[in-house]
């Protein structure tokens, strides 16, 4: 595997190296063709990529170690990552993919690329899938690659993939009564442990410790996650129609609702940061996240355990969170040529072991074996049957930010504020939400 490995870096460092004939025709041109940009290399210079990304967590040290090992391999492309989190990313990344002078490489959460890419503002890299001049791409997983299509044409390599688990506390299970070893299998079950794990002692409607931290703002979408295991959705699969307002959509919604509202097993208001927080200082006893939150929890020293997500009536399955490398489409043809060399690095397997062992990540390759891996969480979270279940979120569909940022989330704090019948609600919000599937 590994010689494997070094004949594909090989290859990868000799389409390094033959960009220098390509940068001697784009010397000068900068990260939109600017005459005056250093970035682009000339004269000997190296091909200068910026790389924004919001890995800001304890995953981190990881993505930046596998850029440094990257610019030490070879000299004739730099990787200059620009950190930040992901908000302020967000909030920034069309202004800047639309300036002459913005980044060449961002990394993004797979749901956001249709809304960027039915803009214009992001490169095709279908030639980085159709043939093996940069790597073998078989090797990564279907639902990574598949996420970032956009119309029938690719715009995204992955960086992760990272499937959302149920993490519980142990100790607290234990002290409610319930076996530490058994984590709720279905929804009916976490309803029944629930009750116990809500504790409020003085009986003035904020519990001491809560069963759930469920983030309802800023965080990946385990609210719209949980929808599926009743057979609902936000969306249709085929990314045409809004699904919110479907009976298995409703219902769903229904039973959470009055978890959270009515039986407090979480607090309201809670963005993904601080339902990270509750889980780690112990004052809720289950969290259903990713494995970037292995590090903290452990650093915190919590007895957790993880398994996949209680099954709903209809379905077990989990969300699958991708976050793909894209290219700005203003990028000159030396740095598309040098972003790909770089994806086909960062994808190798010596990366993609030093990212799983780093980070708790699977890695995006399927040819390594578990075996090979020395962070015990990067195979529990890369288990095929969990795989098998994921499933990734508005993949395809252009106005994904509208839709969840501007219509799920205030339908659903409306409603867990009890300002508004949920029917009601929501069977607007499905109405706004095709509105923009419909406007693109």
């Amino acid at each position: 595997m590994r010689d494997m490995h070094r004949r594909r870096t090989g290859r990868a460092i000799a389409v390094a190296a033959g960009l220098s004939l390509t940068l001697a025709a784009c010397a000068g041109q900068g990260s939109g063709g600017n005459d005056d940009d250093p970035s682009a290399a000339g004269d000997g210079q190296p091909t200068e990529l910026v790389l924004w990304h919001g890995l800001t967590g304890p995953d981190g040290p990881a993505v930046q170690q596998i850029i440094d090992d990257f610019n030490a391999s070879q000299d004739e492309i730099v990787v200059q990552p620009n950190v930040m989190p992901w908000d302020v990313l967000y909030q920034k990344v069309l202004t800047s993919l639309s300036s002459d002078d913005g980044p060449q490489v961002v990394a993004m959460s797979a749901s956001n690329v249709p809304q960027y890419a039915s803009k214009g503002a992001l490169a095709p890299l279908d030639d980085f899938f159709s043939s093996d001049s940069y790597m073998d791409t078989s090797v990564l997983p279907a639902a990574a690659k598949e996420a970032a299509v956009f119309d029938g044409t690719t715009y995204g390599v992955p960086l992760n993939i990272a499937p959302m688990m149920l993490y519980w506390n142990k100790d607290l299970f234990a002290e409610a009564g319930l076996d530490p070893e058994k984590p709720p299998a279905t929804w009916d079950e976490f309803a029944q442990m629930a009750e116990k794990l809500t504790v409020d002692s003085n009986g003035d409607g904020k519990p001491e410790q809560y069963a759930l931290a469920l983030g309802d703002k800023a965080t990946v979408p385990i609210w719209q996650m949980l929808l599926w295991g009743n057979g609902g959705g936000v969306v249709s699969d085929d990314a045409r129609t809004a699904t919110l307002d479907s009976p298995e959509s409703l219902e769903a919604l229904e039973f959470w609702v009055e978890q959270v509202r009515d039986k407090g097993v979480s607090p309201i208001g809670l963005s993904g940061a601080d339902a990270d927080k509750l889980f780690q200082t112990g004052k809720a006893a289950m969290e259903i996240v990713g494995p970037w939150m292995t590090t903290g929890f452990d650093e915190a020293g919590l007895n957790y355990g993880l398994a996949a997500p209680p099954a709903g009536p209809e379905a077990q399955v989990t969300l699958a969170d991708v976050v793909t490398f894209t290219v700005n489409a203003k990028a000159s043809e030396a740095q598309q040529e040098a972003a790909k060399t770089f994806f086909a690095y960062w994808n190798s397997v010596e990366s993609q072991q030093t990212w799983a062992d780093g980070s708790g990540f699977p890695p995006t390759r399927t040819d390594i074996p578990a075996e090979d891996l020395e962070n015990k969480y990067s195979a529990i979270f890369g288990d095929p049957d969990l795989l098998g279940i994921s499933k990734v979120y508005l993949a395809g569909v252009p106005s994904s930010g509208t839709i969840t940022d501007s219509i799920f989330y205030p339908a659903l704090q409306r409603v867990l504020n009890n300002d508004g019948d949920l029917t009601e609600v929501f069977t607007q919000a499905s109405a706004d939400a095709q509105a923009a599937i419909d406007q693109g």
